[in-house]
């Protein structure tokens, strides 16, 4: 049988088992659309690196802090473990984002070819999704930022003035232009789009200007693509071609998803284990794959890496990471459906989650600001558990929606 008509039986199946008193399954703590074990480590990985990122914006919003790694400006110090490795873990997130949405693509392409969707269908499908995620980003997601700064965020290399808040093309950009874009590869043998991926991957790290050029006000469509700063009042954070390379893992990872469930979370552990080796070797015995010189003098030198735009071996530590915990995850197995529900029910809805966090710990903030790094985790803490039920009320919403619904573009 077809993954996706399994995949749609069983939805169906969930649909009447939470209308039974029989199943004995409270939907709070087990949402109906984590029957299917194929998705059961996706959500919980998307669930656990939103988590992460929660903990990096309350800090940001309620502390104050947010360290960031930009090609042309000097690496973040740390002065304690606690502060690195509260940045650092965060890393996870921006890559698990896109390289799940690639993944997360490639099956719901596959769900809809079953349900009689056209190519051409869900090329429109996520055009207009991508396109939605832009929309949000500009007129949801950056008057949030403004809770914490009345500017935005700090001056970024190259601008001339302050940059104005509609402007600024943070991570629901960055995701929303590769998905319009990658939408076309969709139908790529694994072969030839782990090509492209890589050459993208290498030819980001060729094109961008040297550190010492960071001050040219490069054109806001250089900006958009490839590099990342501030030109007059346009701020970009995450440009399309850096992380599109990410997109196209995302997919081939999915595609053997669809061939075989089981092999693909084994080459998960094996390519994540030799990302990892890959990187410890080039970080250790070379100076190239960063935009900054390696820090051999400690260890969070030696891990403290360039983000913005997303060096090769930032990509090599967090997807190498990022493989490793989905292999976990599906070892896990069953389990997931009980002590991973909150991060399943946090991964089900995670552009829900993303915009009402921003707002929550946001106004968290106003209310109690300046706290020490150490009461960041608690707060951190309470956020989730305001936002874990409001979670699962949408995610129960959006399951009961019909597959054209505008919901489900959320």
């Amino acid at each position: 049988m077809h993954l996706a008509e399994q995949y749609r039986q069983s939805r169906q199946g969930e649909n009447l088992q939470t209308t039974s008193k029989s199943e004995g399954h409270h939907p709070q703590t087990i949402p109906p659309a984590w029957k299917s074990k194929r998705l059961l480590p996706l959500d919980a990985l998307r669930g656990l690196i939103i988590v992460l990122m929660a903990l990096d914006h309350t800090s940001y919003y309620l502390a104050g802090i947010h360290p960031e790694e930009f090609w042309g400006l000097p690496l973040p110090q740390y002065s304690t473990a606690l502060a690195f490795l509260t940045r650092w873990l965060t890393h996870l997130a921006a890559p698990g984002f896109f390289f799940l949405m690639g993944t997360a693509m490639i099956l719901f392409a596959d769900s809809r070819q079953a349900l009689g969707w056209s190519k051409g269908k869900i090329i429109r499908f996520f055009a207009l999704r991508g396109a939605l995620l832009i929309l949000i980003q500009v007129l949801v997601v950056n008057p949030a930022w403004l809770l914490a700064s009345p500017t935005l965020v700090v001056k970024l290399p190259g601008g001339d003035g302050e940059a104005f808040w509609l402007y600024h093309a943070g991570v629901l950009y960055g995701l929303g232009a590769t998905m319009i874009v990658a939408a076309f590869g969709l139908n790529l043998d694994s072969k030839v789009l782990a090509a492209v991926s890589g050459a993208t991957i290498l030819a980001v790290q060729l094109l961008m200007p040297s550190p010492e050029k960071v001050a040219i006000p490069y054109s806001p469509l250089a900006r958009l693509l490839l590099i990342p700063g501030q030109t007059g009042r346009l701020q970009v954070y995450y440009p399309l071609l850096p992380w599109l390379g990410l997109v196209g893992m995302g997919i081939i990872f999915g595609q053997q998803l669809l061939r075989d469930r089981k092999r693909a979370y084994q080459y998960a552990l094996i390519f994540g284990l030799a990302f990892l080796l890959l990187f410890g070797a080039m970080r250790y015995f070379t100076s190239i794959g960063d935009f900054h010189p390696v820090d051999k003098s400690s260890w969070m030198g030696f891990l403290n890496v360039t983000k913005y735009p997303p060096s090769l071996m930032f990509i090599l530590l967090t997807i190498g990471l990022n493989l490793i915990l989905l292999y976990g995850l599906a070892k896990a197995g069953d389990r997931l459906a009980t002590w991973g529900a909150p991060l399943l029910t946090f991964g089900r809805v995670a552009l829900f989650f993303y915009v009402v966090h921003l707002y929550l710990y946001g106004f968290i903030g106003l209310a109690i600001p300046d706290v020490s790094l150490a009461m960041v985790y608690p707060w951190c803490l309470v956020g989730l558990l305001l936002l874990y039920p409001l979670c699962i009320w949408y995610g129960n919403f959006k399951q009961q929606t019909s597959p054209q619904s505008l919901w489900r573009l959320f």
